[in-house]
């Protein structure tokens, strides 16, 4: 079954911090120690941090519904928005993520391939995203895309310094 893919604005902030609060958690909560974890979140996904997230022209946020049901989100940064490689023609994948409920679905796909849709209509000379080293799952599903591992870099979680793999797919 497709979804439905449609453009995050600033009036779906509040779903936004939901979806991200909600999704992050499911994944990764079972992994790290619940106050680095309350941490994080509070960060990451406060409504000012979203809101400045948002209304940034180098960010972009998309929705995705199945059956009318909010089911999933995706993050592009170009420019400076990027976390890294920011001197680079590339188009940066900073968040995929799908709720439980609807996992196995095929929408991380359909959300992966809309970034490519993207990147090949904007000309980019790349996509790449980072992704934690020990998200085995997640790590399969990129390379089925065809990215490969191109560096790391650090990813604090509270007071937890982890590694994500930088995984690139050139596009030109």
């Amino acid at each position: 079954m497709k979804g439905k893919i449609s453009v995050c604005t600033i009036e779906n902030l509040a779903e936004l911090q939901r979806i991200s609060i909600e999704t992050f958690t499911d994944t990764f909560a079972s992994e790290n120690a619940p106050v680095d974890l309350q941490e994080y979140l509070s960060e990451a996904y406060g409504l000012e941090k979203l809101r400045n997230e948002i209304l940034n022209f180098e960010s972009r946020f998309f929705f995705i519904y199945l059956s009318e049901e909010l089911a999933g989100y995706l993050k592009l940064n170009t420019g400076t928005a990027q976390t890294e490689m920011s001197d680079r023609n590339g188009l940066e994948v900073e968040r995929i993520y799908i709720r439980n409920e609807f996992k196995r679905h095929g929408l991380g796909r359909q959300l992966l391939e809309y970034g490519f849709e993207l990147a090949n209509k904007e000309k980019r000379d790349n996509i790449w995203l980072g992704v934690w080293e020990r998200n085995t799952s997640a790590l399969q599903f990129y390379r089925t895309f065809g990215f490969e591992k191109v560096g790391t870099h650090s990813f604090i979680v509270g007071n937890d310094q982890q590694t994500d793999l930088i995984m690139m797919k050139e596009l030109l």
